[in-house]
């Protein structure tokens, strides 16, 4: 196995040069640092064995005085931070020494094409042909768009982007096997007062692809970071970050994670998250109450879990889904404000994906009321136009969003006993014969029936999370509309043991949701009973952890009973 050499921008100072380390212990090879501080070959007298930072200032203050210099706190800071910078150049110098490591430093500024070159050519000629990169130089000037200058800009756009241009002139792309692009959320999700290093960021996420796309034999990746427990976060940030639920990744955890990204097994992975997503603080709510329109075309093609919902032989569009639509829609109108109740949820005209689906379908938000820093109330249709011109009004409801979720309810009647009543399990309740669940593997499983009664079901469930890709148009955030549909199966399961028949959703008086809904981990929905007719069934679902710890509630909600040959493909 050949022997790696890497290339590391902004690597001997900092996170970059943790992730070296790391990657060293791993990975031995040759490491060659770049940087812009200066390498101090041997330091000043007076600051040798000094390591207390006021110590150090103090003597700095002292040696200009004793050369008839007027000490000034610009220039004591500047003289400290050059030794300081050594100092810490050294430090990772000699960890990556320890691990059998070679490491070199180089000091120049990735901005300076010419320079780059001269310097890479020279150790190229030492250490070898370079066949990995990490770029991990980076400059902040933070500030609202209207107060950056063009210097500001320029700063931090030519570190990262023009850094990477240059790095690439140094090197014959062929042989490079690792590109490792150090981006961040902020280019990601975007974040305030960080609109030039969101451009830069986002700049290395699309030349990521790019290299692939020209070099696909080299492992390519930009790595969209988050705030990091050291360096630029000081705690004023982390708590600013904790406020608005953003968590910092440990040290030994993110380069623990730079190593793993390198495994050959990702070597398809061309970008990557790590971290929470940068959730803009809420803006003012203008008092004008607003309409908004959202158009979207949908196929099945496009929303592969669609073949796991199928009606007589057709996809149809799940009531879960369409209200996952009208809270992601009200959602990204107000960044800050979650999702806390739906009121009225109608099931008005399904969206039947056969030969007269319509090819567009309009998500329409009006706005009711207002409540600055507290609430938002919208009402909330998704509608559709005939080629003739009528208005087809498919499912309606009114969505409240919340700057503060209220606290956690319990469930105070959980009852987990098993009576063994009825002990078919798992994928045995699905596509089973009619009398059984009709829904595919997307919005299963209920594990166990725990107890039945004429009053009562209680369920143990386990969603399996599904792929991106299978989402299609209607992606997981806080709300999950598979996980939610699986929720109201219980009342399926009831209707089909009292009653021998089967049910669709109509309407909901209440949804409620304080908790996201478990992936891959156990939850339980208790489903009572509240009313049943000759044609309909009413229930309060809640779903809950073992401890009766709500996630979310559905009350009120009315299903339709239907005969059972309905649901069967003709």
């Amino acid at each position: 196995m050949t022997t790696p050499t890497y290339l590391i921008s902004g690597g001997a100072k900092g996170i970059t040069a943790e992730c070296t380390i790391k990657l060293a212990q791993k990975q031995p090879g040759k490491y060659i640092l770049l940087g812009r501080s200066q390498l101090l070959a041997t330091e000043p007298e007076y600051a040798q064995d000094c390591l207390e930072e006021a110590a150090l200032k103090k003597r700095i203050m002292e040696n200009l005085i004793s050369q008839g210099e007027k000490p000034t706190p610009m220039s004591v800071q500047k003289i400290y931070n050059q030794i300081d910078s050594s100092r810490e150049i050294k430090k990772t110098l000699a960890a990556i020494q320890q691990t059998g490591s070679t490491g070199e430093y180089l000091s120049v500024d990735v901005t300076d094409k010419i320079a780059l070159q001269q310097k890479i050519n020279a150790v190229v000629n030492r250490m070898g042909t370079i066949t990995g990169i990490i770029h991990g130089a980076g400059n902040l000037a933070d500030k609202l768009i209207e107060k950056k200058t063009a210097q500001d800009f320029e700063k931090v756009y030519t570190a990262k982007v023009q850094g990477l241009e240059n790095l690439l002139t140094c090197i014959n792309p062929e042989q490079l096997q690792h590109l490792v692009l150090f981006s961040s959320v902020t280019g990601f999700y975007g974040n305030m007062g960080q609109s030039d290093y969101a451009i830069a960021n986002e700049i290395l996420n699309k030349s990521a692809h790019l290299i692939k796309q020209n070099y696909p034999h080299c492992h390519v990746v930009a790595i969209n970071w988050g705030g990091w427990d050291s360096g630029m976060v000081t705690p004023e940030i982390k708590k600013a970050f904790t406020e608005r639920g953003i968590d910092i990744i440990p040290v030994e955890v993110g380069t623990q994670m730079l190593v793993k990204e390198l495994h050959p097994r990702h070597h398809a992975t061309t970008q990557l998250v790590i971290g929470s997503p940068m959730s803009p603080p809420p803006a003012p709510l203008d008092t004008q109450l607003k309409t908004h329109r959202i158009r979207r075309r949908m196929t099945v093609e496009n929303n592969p879990f669609l073949l796991d919902h199928m009606i007589a032989g057709y996809p149809v569009l799940p009531a879960t889904n369409a209200m996952s639509w009208m809270i992601n829609g009200c959602e990204e109108c107000y960044p800050g404000y979650r999702y806390f109740n739906c009121q009225d949820f109608k099931f008005l005209k399904g969206i039947i994906f056969n030969e007269t689906v319509a090819k567009e379908h309009i998500l329409e938000l009006k706005e009711i009321a207002k409540t600055e820093n507290e609430s938002i109330e919208i009402q909330a249709k998704i509608l559709s136009k005939t080629p003739e011109g009528k208005t087809h009004y498919h499912f309606s409801t009114t969505v409240k969003l919340v700057r503060e979720l209220p606290p956690v309810l319990t469930y105070e009647r959980v009852n987990l006993t098993a009576d063994n009543i009825i002990t078919t399990t798992g994928k045995d309740l699905y596509q089973n014969g009619p009398s059984t669940l009709f829904h595919g593997s997307c919005f299963q499983a209920i594990e166990k029936i725990l107890n039945i009664s004429p009053e009562k079901i209680t369920v143990e469930c386990f969603w399996k999370d599904i792929t991106r890709q299978q989402q299609g148009q209607f992606p997981i955030h806080w709300h999950n509309p598979y996980a939610t549909d699986l929720s109201t199966h219980p009342l399926w399961i009831w209707l089909s043991h009292f009653h021998q028949e089967v049910c669709l959703p109509g309407q909901m008086t209440t949804c409620e949701q304080y908790r996201a809904i478990p992936r891959n981990q156990t939850f339980y929905v208790s489903c009572e009973i509240k009313e049943k007719k000759p044609t309909s069934a009413t229930a309060d679902f809640y779903l809950h952890d073992a401890k009766g710890q709500l996630y979310s509630r559905i009350l009120g909600s009315r299903a339709v009973v239907v005969p059972m040959d309905l649901l069967q493909a003709k």
